[in-house]
């Protein structure tokens, strides 16, 4: 029997070790210079630190704060809002002027629909009533009529 099949019994394997490969260092990549005016170039400035070395580089600055830009005697909430009233008083005073037109227009209107009415009327009651309108028909003439006991005799 081969001793690997054994189970009671351990196995005894070369220990392999793995070295980590190093990499080589980085290349250093510049910083990104801000790009200067060929006219206003800026000042070097060194500092010491406390334990002795030596920091020398560019002098950044400081951030300025936006300048305060002056405000407006009258807020334009308040222009916004007094352009809007004119506007609403513009548009009440045109709605006025429309209903008066619409109620004038439908007042005319009734007025010619009346003197329609009257007028056609009048040219149906002078056919009506005018003599010369019979051309044909039966006409009964009645010389003399009695009415006796509610009965007509003619």
């Amino acid at each position: 029997m081969h001793p690997e099949h054994i189970p009671h019994v351990p196995v005894q394997r070369a220990v392999e070790v793995h070295q980590p490969t190093p990499y080589p260092p980085a290349v250093a990549v510049p910083a990104l210079l801000a790009p200067v005016q060929p006219n206003a170039v800026p000042a070097v400035a060194s500092i010491v630190l406390p334990d002795g070395r030596v920091v020398t580089g560019y002098a950044i600055n400081p951030a300025q704060p936006e300048p305060v830009v002056a405000k407006p005697a009258v807020s334009r909430t308040a222009v916004n809002l007094a352009f809007g009233g004119v506007g609403f008083l513009a548009v009440c005073g045109g709605l006025i002027l429309l209903t008066s037109f619409i109620s004038a227009l439908t007042a005319f209107i009734t007025q010619l629909i009346t003197l329609a009415a009257v007028v056609f009327g009048g040219w149906i009651a002078v056919q009506l009533f005018s003599a010369s309108g019979h051309q044909g028909g039966t006409t009964v003439h009645i010389r003399k009529a009695v009415i006796k006991r509610n009965k007509f005799y003619s």
